[in-house]
């Protein structure tokens, strides 16, 4: 069974920077495709990027040039730098298995991000 437990987010203002960690147990990264995710308020949850076994990575439109996944296979984590960030990028951001435009069924909690002056 995959356990993710997701950390790193907080409270920043527009232009800022985070970096978001994912701490994966029961599978190994290195050899599975990975995704991060976002849920803001009132609204479904939708991808954000994604990383393959072979370490081609995607993202969508809204946070492409402003954000990087990565993953450390040494602690089996996945990474997400999210810089320049809009107060449209607030939500809780999930990491999980990336299966295309299947969304896994389980999840961890989530870490918050509020973007705010």
């Amino acid at each position: 069974q995959v356990q993710l437990v997701e950390s790193g987010g907080g409270l920043v203002q527009p232009g800022g920077s985070l970096r978001l960690s994912c701490a994966v147990s029961g599978i190994n990264v290195r050899f599975s495709n990975m995704g991060w995710y976002r849920q803001a308020p009132g609204k479904e949850r939708e991808f954000v990027a994604s990383i393959t076994w072979n370490g081609a990575t995607n993202y969508a439109d809204s946070v492409k040039g402003r954000f990087t996944i990565s993953r450390d296979n040494a602690k089996n984590m996945v990474l997400l730098q999210m810089n320049s960030l809009k107060p449209e990028d607030t939500a809780v951001y999930y990491c999980n298995k990336y299966m295309g435009p299947t969304l896994p069924p389980d999840w961890g909690q989530g870490t918050q991000v509020t973007v705010s002056a």
